[in-house]
Order: C-alpha cells, then sequence, then structure tokens
C-alpha cells in the first residue's frame, strides 16, 4: 500500500446524505475479482443515463471542473450497507485519496483505510465552508499534524492511532507481518524437531 502522509488535491461535494455501498458500487460489478478498473463504475447509477455509458451531464463527477477531483466532501452515514470491499477498490480506482463525510458506515470506514484512502469525520459546517470551495482550490491534508488546510480555514480531525501508523509507512496486513520477518524466520528456525515433519 502507498503511504499517505501529506496530500493535496481538489475537492468535489456530494452532500448526500446516506450514500451506500450499492450507490458507490451497484451489485452487478461485484462479480470482478481484480481491484484494477472499479473506478469506471463508481456511482455507476447516477454518473450514466444508461448502459452504453452515456454520461449524466448533470451529475457533479461529470462536470469538467470537478472531474480531476481526488477529495469527496459528502453527508452523513457514508457507505452505510453492504460490507463490499469493493466500493472502496471503486473509490480509490477513481481517484479519490480523502473521503470528508459527517460519519461513515463501520466496515466501510475500516475498508477505506485498508486500500489506502483516509477517511475523515467533519462536522456539518466545516464540510459546508469545503463544499463551498472553488473547483480549483488545493485542500492539504496532513496527516502528521491530523489536520486540513484549505482557503476557507484550517480544521482538526482525529484518527486512530494504530491506524495512522498504518498510512503514514504505507502497511497493509502483509506489510505489518512483513515487519516481523526476522523473528518469523528466528522462530521457524528453532521450532523443535517434532514439528518439522
Amino acid at each position: 500500500m502507498e503511504a499517505f502522509t501529506i496530500y493535496s488535491g481538489t475537492t468535489v461535494p456530494l452532500m448526500n446524505d446516506n450514500i451506500d455501498t450499492d450507490q458507490i458500487l451497484p451489485k452487478q460489478f461485484l462479480k470482478l475479482i481484480d481491484k484494477k478498473g472499479f473506478g469506471k463504475y463508481l456511482m455507476y447509477e447516477w454518473r450514466y443515463l444508461d448502459d452504453d455509458y452515456t454520461e449524466n451531464p448533470d451529475f457533479i463527477f461529470n462536470t469538467s471542473p470537478y472531474r480531476k477531483a481526488s477529495i469527496l466532501i459528502t453527508g452523513d452515514n457514508f457507505g452505510a450497507g453492504s460490507s463490499r470491499e469493493h466500493a472502496a477498490w471503486a473509490l480509490a480506482d477513481y481517484g479519490f485519496k480523502v473521503i470528508i463525510a459527517g460519519s461513515f458506515g463501520d466496515i466501510h470506514y475500516n475498508n477505506d483505510l485498508n486500500n489506502g484512502i483516509l477517511p475523515i469525520v467533519q462536522p456539518l459546517e466545516v464540510r459546508q465552508k469545503l463544499a463551498n470551495l472553488k473547483s480549483t482550490d488545493q485542500v492539504t491534508v496532513n496527516l502528521y499534524e491530523q489536520k486540513i488546510l484549505s482557503p476557507v480555514g484550517e480544521f482538526s480531525f482525529d484518527i486512530d492511532a494504530d491506524w495512522k501508523h498504518k498510512l503514514l509507512k504505507g502497511l497493509d496486513d502483509i506489510g505489518i507481518t512483513l515487519e516481523y520477518a526476522d523473528a518469523i524466520a528466528a522462530y521457524e528456525r528453532n521450532r523443535p524437531s517434532y514439528w518439522q515433519d
């Protein structure tokens, strides 16, 4: 997993509450097994008018100022619903690095973290300020200091210390295990011979 330390990007507001994982990535795409390529299907029902991928010109992701946004500003209870990790894969593949919401579905919150996306909880008044930024305004998220730096103010956020460590170091569960590779190898060398058979 790529380390997340300090990130700067532009924002896109989608201030709906209760955006669930089926809206983030509809069920018909769950049969795909590679993490890559899911960005095309992100918010499928809202982004497209038909099955030929004709873009809905009224959906904010499809408007030219916001096409390259990588920080999503959204409502309460983002990622509620089923536990599909594919929803986080779609957000990451589309290019989102940070999701700022009022709250998150618990499983989706962890799925975002496991896929290198930083989910940040902020109150409505902060999100409204960020949602009103111009599409060209840069926002910087400093994970070291746990701060959002923007043209409309500086805001602090909380994150679990273990998750902060994992993101700063770019460690997924396998990476954490590999930090103990020498200890694991030493243990295996010293196992009693009856375990070797």
